[in-house]
């Protein structure tokens, strides 16, 4: 395929998007779905203004512990969806499933916040589209899972990948046709860099609740670099880069493949760099092995030296018998083994049909075409009553192995995992470490108490 013809496909895209949003929703029209957003940082407002692009939705209702930030996105929002109404804000997210009975919930907050408000959406009627990691640990996972079954709701993961045209496009061209041949090894990798320290500690501003940020979670005192976007960088609120990038190319490795929970799970690493009095406490290096038998998934992360893949900072790679192809947000390589000619194809942006999108310059635009099409995807499903396409199934397993690969890591040892039975096999510390301690007055949830 030539990069002309990727561009004519791509702008029929964007057409069948505008399309669908018509002839699908035109029900709904004079009735827009009631939608609520619980975390008005980045990539909330981010899924909510593709939501908008994508549906005929009325945003009810916004909640941050940021009051500052959530006064802001509701101004955002009265410039964006067709009412031109101003959202109401609130702090506690339980106030505002209670008082507006919202029929989707939006749900942007850092990793250690997206449990608890997920499961009292789906308790309260709400359908869900959920960011990913979708837990920060196991148990928590399990819980969203039962969750969303017990309650009938649709829920999906925002595993955008899944949904991203020219990834959608390799798989077809190179994968489901045979051309890449047997696959029996991928390496999936990450060489950013991550920060080296946070600012000093200091009392949080006036409009933080910082009691509510931290929520369940181990404390950790506020300092002014990791609210609103360092918090990938705090253990306390997440997996780190294993949670944040290998999750999204491991769950597409997982559709590619049909793949569903490995053999064994193992890992080494951890702050092998970084100095260790560092105030960032996530991991710098980490290897770990997805073993599948016949199929070798091998996670490389390292964020410090030289970057071996100038084009790939953040990629997979698939090896088979008859060529290689490599995959990230950006393009993607096919190199035939036989000396033929490689084929490159790169992802095409969408914003002269979505200006608004550059307008908002926290918006990325080279994911917008895949988060969009994932949003458009939850919001069918959710009227056809089928599973969509990263349903919340599907964000459990991909989740859980990452963290079981930080776990591994933290132990020093190899794990088995019993997918029927939900725990690691013969090692009790193991399965310990599969939910965190909640901090009081917090209650952590499992699959029986939801």
């Amino acid at each position: 395929m030539t990069r002309r013809s990727f561009l004519r496909t791509s702008g029929a895209g964007a057409l069948a998007l505008a399309a669908a949003k018509t002839s699908l929703f035109a029900a709904e029209e004079n009735n827009p779905l009631r939608v609520a957003l619980i975390g008005c940082g980045w990539y909330g407002k981010t899924d909510l203004f593709h939501l908008i692009q994508v549906a005929p939705v009325e945003v009810v209702g916004l909640c941050d512990v940021d009051s500052k930030m959530a006064e802001a996105a509701a101004e955002l929002v009265a410039t964006r969806q067709p009412s031109k109404k101003k959202p109401p804000v609130f702090g506690d997210y339980r106030k505002l499933l209670a008082d507006l009975r919202p029929e989707i919930v939006l749900i942007g907050t850092p990793d250690h916040w997206h449990c608890l408000p997920l499961i009292d959406a789906c308790k309260a009627g709400a359908d869900v589209y959920v960011q990913k990691p979708i837990s920060y640990d196991v148990v928590e996972g399990q819980a969203m899972l039962a969750a969303a079954r017990k309650y009938k709701r649709t829920v999906q993961v925002g595993l955008e990948r899944r949904s991203t045209p020219h990834i959608l496009e390799a798989r077809d061209r190179y994968i489901k046709s045979g051309k890449l041949g047997k696959i029996a090894y991928v390496d999936i990798h990450s060489y950013y860099g991550s920060g080296n320290g946070f600012p000093p500690p200091t009392a949080p501003p006036a409009s933080l609740d910082w009691e509510m940020y931290v929520g369940p979670a181990a404390w950790r005192d506020y300092n002014p670099g990791i609210h609103p976007r360092r918090w990938r960088d705090a253990r306390e609120f997440s997996n780190g880069q294993t949670g944040d990038l290998c999750v999204h190319l491991f769950d597409v490795t997982r559709m590619f493949l049909d793949l569903r929970w490995p053999r064994s799970i193992s890992a080494t690493g951890g702050i092998l760099m970084r100095d260790r009095h560092s105030s960032v406490n996530v991991h710098d290096t980490q290897t770990a092995l997805f073993d599948y038998g016949d199929i070798q998934v091998v996670w490389t992360q390292r964020n410090w030296g030289r970057n071996p893949e100038p084009d790939y900072p953040w990629g997979v790679t698939y090896y088979g018998e008859k060529g290689t192809l490599k995959l990230s947000v950006w393009s993607y390589d096919y190199i035939p083994n036989d000396g033929g000619s490689p084929e490159r194809v790169n992802a095409v942006e969408e914003r002269e049909k979505y200006p608004e999108d550059v307008a908002h310059k926290e918006t990325e635009l080279f994911a917008a075409p895949a988060n969009r099409r994932n949003l458009l995807n939850f919001v069918q499903a959710r009227k056809s009553g089928e599973r969509p396409v990263a349903d919340i199934e599907e964000g459990y397993i991909s989740t859980a192995c990452c963290i079981m690969a930080n776990l591994s890591m933290e132990l020093g040892r190899s794990l088995r995992w019993d997918a029927e039975a939900g725990k690691v096999v013969g090692d009790d510390e193991a399965n310990r470490r599969l939910a965190r301690t909640y901090r009081a007055p917090w209650t952590h949830p499992t699959a029986e108490s939801v």
